[in-house]
């Protein structure tokens, strides 16, 4: 049996008596007369647990590919038949059949969707590489030296403080987390443009950023209160510490808990980012929920590929759900001026990759909201287009660390534009190589099955049952055309309207049922 499956499942140790100490991969412990025969039944349970992951994944990998075969097949792109073979027999000119203007429109939605390819192959190969049902991380076991020697791992909130309730509550609910979790060395720091009137002590911190300050490069927004947080007099943090940075809503869990300390104790990366997803709790919009499923595909795909490949957040990244070691994170700094504080964690991520630091990632999942209105859905996404824009055509970044970004935000901004081959292919076949069609299936078929994936790994069968996991499914099928149509919305309203604004979405709408359950 292969050790990597043994060393994470038991801990097993004799204590006086007879009896023994077992641990179990949620880091429970008990008591028993006979070691052996428990810790062969506890083994025998993980190695259930690991080959059913195994299958799923495998089933997840058939089906994927299936997916992308099937649109190719219904497209024709493979059997296609090439110019010289019948329409060139006919004279066929795509130019002639269509007019200049016509036959360049379609040559130009057809090939933008090249953009769409790099996107679509790391998602591709991240979801099919590793493991797209992973378990919860155990507690990996450490010498008591290195115990003693465990930093201060700060949990950074940034906020306006126009949701005082929000906040609060969910400090309360993270300390308690924590602590169920075992966790010793940590500190919560919410950094607040007002006052959130949050109750301080040892382990909770508010830091209101003065109305006055101003950095030397005019950071302004989120950027403006992570790097007053840095500053001499206000940190209180050692450069071998870590912060995690969180939004104002986000929730901790168990899972990634552990995936946090091991990753920190590791010692291998400077920076670390975890999948977040975002039906748990009670759902406020639905709709919306399935529309943001497609991100928990994204990060176990694009996102964990570039930071266990690569190690550099190349395509970007999220801006909570952050760890980040302390002397790092100061050097690179959040003072990235007034381009850079829009997406200011895509702009931190290139900068910092581009001084050389390297990025993992983490295992674990942490909770978050989608957002609860259709206005709040739109000036997200458009704000995200906004300052991604500013990212890529940031002349402070090298362009080879920017020319990746660069293409997926050309793919979304182009997006009103290429989704129109759905209707324009079948009624305007076009003379274009081969390579372009299957490109634009595969990238076709790595979308589509996303919602899929990124439904299902929101749900467990285990909790939800396979009812509301399969009417879930279909109902985050039927939603995407309302997706789009957002999607679509968001871009074009980001394109043709400013690009130096800070929208924080409004988190008072059904604020009760949002705060009355607990992960």
């Amino acid at each position: 049996m292969p050790s990597a499956i043994l060393q994470h499942y038991t801990f097993i140790k004799k204590i006086p008596g007879g009896t023994w100490t077992v641990k179990n991969n949620q880091n429970k412990s008990m008591s028993v007369r006979s070691a052996p025969t428990t810790s062969l039944r506890l083994l025998q349970v993980n190695m259930a647990k690991f080959l059913k992951r195994k299958i799923l994944h495998l089933i997840h990998c058939v089906a994927f590919i299936g997916t992308i075969a099937l649109l190719i097949n219904i497209s024709g792109g493979v059997g296609r038949q090439q110019p010289d073979d019948l329409e060139a027999k006919e004279n066929f000119s795509t130019w002639e059949r269509y007019g200049f203007l016509l036959a360049a429109f379609l040559y130009v939605t057809r090939i933008l969707t090249l953009l769409c390819l790099p996107m679509a192959l790391f998602n591709f190969l991240g979801l099919v590489l590793f493991n797209a049902f992973p378990r919860q991380p155990p507690f990996k076991i450490y010498t008591r030296r290195q115990h003693v020697a465990t930093p201060v791992i700060c949990f950074r909130v940034v906020t306006k403080g126009d949701f005082p309730q929000l906040v609060r509550s969910n400090i309360s609910t993270n300390l308690k987390i924590c602590q169920e979790a075992g966790l010793e060395h940590f500190t919560f720091e919410v950094v607040t443009d007002k006052s959130v009137s949050l109750v301080t002590s040892k382990r909770v911190r508010e830091v209101v950023v003065p109305d006055d300050y101003v950095t030397k490069s005019g950071a302004l927004y989120k950027s403006r209160a992570l790097q007053y947080c840095l500053e001499k007099e206000v940190n209180v943090l050692n450069d071998e510490d870590w912060i995690v940075h969180l939004d104002e809503e986000t929730l901790l869990t168990i899972g990634c808990l552990k995936g946090i300390e091991n990753f920190i104790y590791e010692g291998k990366y400077q920076f670390g980012q975890g999948v977040i997803t975002y039906n748990n709790e009670k759902v406020v919009n639905l709709v919306l929920t399935l529309c943001d499923s497609i991100r928990v595909a994204d990060d176990m795909g694009k996102v964990q590929f570039q930071l266990k490949v690569l190690h550099m957040p190349i395509m970007g990244w999220k801006g909570s759900y952050v760890v980040s070691n302390v002397g790092a994170e100061k050097d690179v700094s959040f003072d990235l001026g007034p381009r850079g504080s829009v997406a200011e964690d895509a702009y931190f991520g290139l900068l910092a990759a581009s001084k050389g630091y390297s990025f993992g990632f983490i295992d674990g999942d942490m909770w978050e909201k989608s957002p609860f209105t259709f206005k709040d859905f739109l000036r997200q996404r458009k704000r995200w287009l906004q300052g991604l824009l500013l990212v890529v055509h940031s002349t402070e970044i090298p362009l080879r660390f920017r020319i990746l970004l660069g293409c997926c935000v050309y793919a979304t901004a182009t997006a009103p534009l290429t989704t129109l081959n759905l209707f324009l292919q079948p009624c305007f076949p076009i003379q274009i190589s081969r390579f372009v069609d299957l490109s634009g299936c595969f990238v076709g078929g790595v979308i589509l099955y996303m919602n899929l994936y990124g439904t299902l790994r929101s749900y467990s069968i285990k909790d939800a049952g396979i009812a509301k996991v399969l009417l879930v499914t279909i109902l985050g099928f039927a939603v995407q055309p309302i997706k789009f149509v957002l999607e679509v919305t968001a871009i074009l309203w980001g394109l043709i309207t400013p690009k130096n604004e800070f929208v924080v979405v409004d988190k008072n709408v059904h604020l009760s049922s949002v705060l009355s359950t607990s992960p």
